[in-house]
């Protein structure tokens, strides 16, 4: 059948194409990219994962019915190649292919929804709707490499300090954090959420004696933003660790994130310079600015902030124009902080609370948590929640729950500083927001 590999199989990627193999036959496969026919000669850029070959077809040296299959490749379609590699200054990598055997797997159909070499740019909507065209452009998959090894080096600096990776349910009875922003789904015969955020579950697995605990998995929020850095189903990187407070666990995230861009320096250096993006390795400490100390940096630069409320998207621009790089912003006002949050012994109005802030953009949310039950039914009903709600969440705190803190850190926003990226639909494959359901 026409399009099977049966014997072929690759010997070479393209980034393994170079003039230390000159003169050695092998077979390289991909798509497409680009063709130049000029009669006598015909030259055909094929790519793959890694970047692109060149082939070179001289109609003196190539035989007429290889010739003939050439031309009838189209752009975007999935082939096979074998050939002997020779040295060519100007072509990718300094080497060219003579072709010797041509297979064509998939023929793509023509036009294409979009065009991968961006002669024909394409705007963000046709890009998403045809994504799977979208990700053959090396910029596009730059950033999916990139948070690839972000999500593969979270993982080894949190195995390396002694976490333990959970998996907690996306399907819940209630909300996490109090609210109406929950997406509600049929579940049977009753009605169920999908989850805001793990918070609750990494609290109870302290209470399970497991100490330290990490999860990187998808939060739902049914919040009708419409926003270059909000989208409705996020991959969250989540934290929580007993016998710490938030001091421990800024440190923690502080640790993690000079550890990940100082990796990705190393490990994705292609792929930051496809993007054009330096990813300068911050100072081992980040700045802390509290809460206080914020509002009149805001009304500093002009903008109103009246204490006691979130951080407007103003508020946000004033501070990180003060501020620069990596911050953490903390000591919240209790009142507009999750019920679980430990406020100050002493000072109540406060919380033992912090974002993590990069520039304008807040990439994480953590607190030392409430350990004492009364003290956390007392908070559920303050924020005007029944405590009823929230009767298996709460039966881990009267058997011995050890103080803890923890954290949660949106991987997409992530990503955006990570990439340079401005839309953090760049930096979700398939972004779900208020109107995109699909692909």
């Amino acid at each position: 059948m026409q399009g099977l590999l049966k014997d072929w199989r690759r010997t070479n990627y393209a980034n393994q194409c170079n003039p230390e193999i000159a003169g050695n036959d092998i077979t390289v496969m991909g798509w497409v990219h680009e063709i130049r026919d000029f009669g006598g000669i015909m030259f055909v850029i094929i790519r793959d994962v890694t970047g692109r070959v060149q082939i070179t077809a001289p109609s003196k040296k190539v035989d007429e019915k290889i010739m003939e299959e050439l031309r009838e490749f189209r752009k975007e379609s999935v082939v096979a190649i074998k050939g002997t590699v020779q040295e060519a200054p100007k072509a990718p990598n300094g080497v060219e292919v003579l072709p010797k055997e041509v297979k064509v797997l998939n023929l793509a159909n023509q036009p294409l929804p979009m065009d991968p070499t961006e002669k024909v740019k394409a705007g963000i909507d046709t890009r998403l709707d045809s994504r799977f065209i979208d990700m053959r452009k090396e910029n596009v998959s730059a950033i999916f490499k990139i948070k690839g090894q972000m999500f593969h080096t979270i993982r080894d600096f949190f195995y390396d300090n002694g976490f333990y990776e959970i998996n907690t349910p996306k399907l819940v009875a209630s909300a996490t954090e109090g609210g109406t922003e929950l997406f509600p789904i049929a579940y049977f015969d009753r009605e169920a959420f999908l989850g805001q955020s793990p918070q609750l579950y990494k609290q109870m697995m302290m209470a399970g004696g497991m100490d330290k605990v990490f999860e990187i998995g998808q939060i739902f929020r049914a919040e009708e933003h419409d926003t270059l850095r909000h989208l409705n189903e996020a991959v969250s990187i989540d934290a929580e660790a007993s016998f710490a407070d938030d001091e421990d666990v800024m440190q923690i995230l502080n640790d993690m994130l000079v550890h990940v861009i100082t990796d990705i320096n190393d490990k994705c250096a292609d792929e930051l310079e496809i993007l054009g993006h330096e990813l300068e390795v911050p100072e081992e400490k980040f700045p802390h600015v509290t809460y206080d100390e914020a509002v009149d940096i805001v009304n500093a630069h002009g903008v109103e902030m009246p204490w006691g409320e979130d951080l407007s998207r103003e508020a946000e621009k004033a501070l990180g124009d003060e501020m620069g790089g990596f911050y953490f912003l903390t000591r919240w006002p209790s009142a507009i902080k999750p019920f679980y949050v430990m406020p100050v012994d002493g000072d109540e109005k406060y919380a033992h609370a912090f974002d993590l802030m990069y520039n304008n953009l807040e990439l994480s949310s953590g607190a030392t948590r409430v350990h004492q039950h009364d003290l956390l039914v007392k908070q559920i009903q303050e924020r005007g929640l029944n405590p009823e709600g929230f009767g298996t969440y709460l039966k881990a705190f009267e058997y011995g729950m050890p103080p803890h803190a923890g954290w949660g850190v949106g991987a997409e926003r992530l990503t955006m500083v990570m990439t340079g990226s401005e839309n953090i639909r760049e930096c979700a494959l398939f972004p779900r927001d208020r109107h995109r359901l699909t692909p």
